[in-house]
């Protein structure tokens, strides 16, 4: 299984950004899907999940009322809303569901 993420990229504080994450020829209809980030010299962390039916949201504390998660209309899609974004926000940010994960991708929020 081959997760995808997309949507990364440079924005001043402030700012906005969407992921994405898929998997092509999969789809996750029983699994709970979410987000991790991991900044330089840091482990990797938690950011947010989302039930199997998307009917349940959970997100770490720093990006609660900034951040949301949500499944797409095609099943094996997510998405995390990343709005008024911060300098610590920066990190690579992983895709997960099961015991899979994607590649990263970086978001670099600066001041």
């Amino acid at each position: 299984v081959h997760l995808v993420e997309s949507g990364g990229g440079s924005v001043q504080a402030g700012g906005s950004l969407r992921l994405s994450c898929s998997a092509p020829g999969y789809t996750f209809n029983d699994y709970a899907m979410a987000w991790f980030r991991q900044a330089p010299g840091k482990d990797r962390e938690f950011v947010a999940a989302i039930s199997f039916d998307g009917s349940s949201t959970f997100y770490v504390d720093s990006v609660k009322g900034r951040f949301t998660i949500s499944r797409g209309n095609i099943k094996n899609t997510i998405y995390l809303q990343m709005n008024s974004l911060k300098s610590e926000d920066t990190a690579v940010y992983y895709c997960n569901t099961a015991q899979y994960w994607g590649q990263g991708t970086q978001v670099t929020v600066s001041s």
